[in-house]
C-alpha cells in the first residue's frame, strides 16, 4: 500500500490536469448542445452524405439532433482519445521511470520483491484510470442535468463502461511495454494510442480492413454502435481483456528477470 500511495501522490498533478482537461471539454460540448440542436438537425443529412468520413465516425448511424447521438460522436471521441492518451502515459511510464530517474537500485534495496513492485505499480495505474473516468462520468451527467435534458442512463453508462475498458486495456499493454524500456516512453505510449485510434477509423471506412477491429480496443468502443444497439460487443471486449492480460503478464516476466543497473 505504501508504494501505491507514493505512486498516486507522485502522479496527482498529471491525474488532475488530464481529468480537468477531458472533463471540461466534455462539459463544454454538452452545455452548447441546446444552442446547436436545431442546426444539428439540419446538418444530419449533410453528415450522412459525406461518405467515408461519415462512416469513419459512425455519423451515419445516429442523429446529431439528439443528445444521445451528439454525445456518442462528439463526447465519445473526446473521452476515447483523451482517455487513451492518459492511460497510455500512466502505463508506459510506470516501470520505466525508475531507471530513467536512477531510483531503481534504491527501490530494490527495500525489503519488497519485484513481483510486489509490479503489482503495486499496476494497481496505481488502474486506480488513476478509474478515478479519471469516475470524475468525468460525474461531470458529464451533471452537465446533462444542468441543461435540462433527460439523461439516457443505460446508453451513456454503457458508453462510459466501454471507454473505461478501452483505457484499462491500453494502460495494461503500455504497462507491459514499460518493463522493456530504460529511459521512459512517452512518445511510444502516445504513438501506440494514436495508431490504435486510426486503425479503427480505417476499419470503419474499408470493409477489407474490418479485421483491424480485432486488434484495436476502439473496435468495441464505437459510440454510435453502442447507443444504437444499447449493448457492447462482448467478443471484442473479451479479446481486448486478453491483450491487456498479455501485457500484464509480459511486465511480470520481464521485470522479474530484468538486469536493472
Amino acid at each position: 500500500m505504501t508504494m501505491i500511495r507514493h505512486e498516486l501522490r507522485q502522479n496527482r498533478i498529471s491525474l488532475a490536469v488530464w481529468t480537468l482537461a477531458v472533463g471540461a471539454l466534455m462539459a463544454v460540448c454538452i452545455l452548447i448542445f441546446p444552442e446547436m440542436q436545431e442546426e444539428m438537425d439540419g446538418a444530419g443529412d449533410l453528415f450522412a452524405s459525406m461518405g467515408s468520413f461519415t462512416e469513419a465516425f459512425g455519423m451515419d448511424q445516429v442523429s446529431f439532433g439528439t443528445l444521445t447521438g451528439f454525445y456518442a460522436v462528439e463526447c465519445g471521441n473526446i473521452l476515447g482519445l483523451g482517455g487513451a492518451f492518459f492511460a497510455a502515459l500512466c502505463g508506459v511510464s510506470a516501470l520505466a521511470k525508475e531507471e530513467k530517474e536512477h531510483t531503481a537500485e534504491f527501490l530494490l534495496t527495500h525489503p519488497v520483491s519485484r513481483p510486489a513492485i509490479v503489482t503495486d505499480k499496476l494497481i496505481a495505474v488502474m486506480v488513476q484510470v478509474w478515478l479519471m473516468n469516475g470524475a468525468v462520468y460525474a461531470v458529464s451527467m451533471g452537465s446533462i442535468a444542468a441543461v435540462g435534458e433527460e439523461i439516457p442512463w443505460k446508453e451513456l453508462s454503457l458508453l462510459h463502461l466501454a471507454y473505461l475498458l478501452l483505457q484499462m486495456e491500453i494502460g495494461a499493454v503500455c504497462f507491459g511495454i514499460s518493463a522493456f524500456l530504460k529511459h521512459g516512453g512517452m512518445g511510444i505510449g502516445l504513438g501506440a494510442a494514436a495508431v490504435l485510434y486510426f486503425l479503427n477509423l480505417i476499419a470503419n471506412i474499408t470493409d477489407s480492413a474490418d479485421f483491424l477491429r480485432y486488434i484495436t480496443p476502439f473496435g468495441y468502443a464505437e459510440g454510435a454502435d453502442i447507443v444504437t444497439n444499447v449493448s457492447l460487443d462482448w467478443g471484442l471486449v473479451g479479446l481486448g481483456l486478453a491483450y491487456g492480460a498479455a501485457g500484464i503478464g509480459a511486465a511480470y516476466v520481464k521485470y522479474c528477470r530484468k538486469d536493472i543497473a
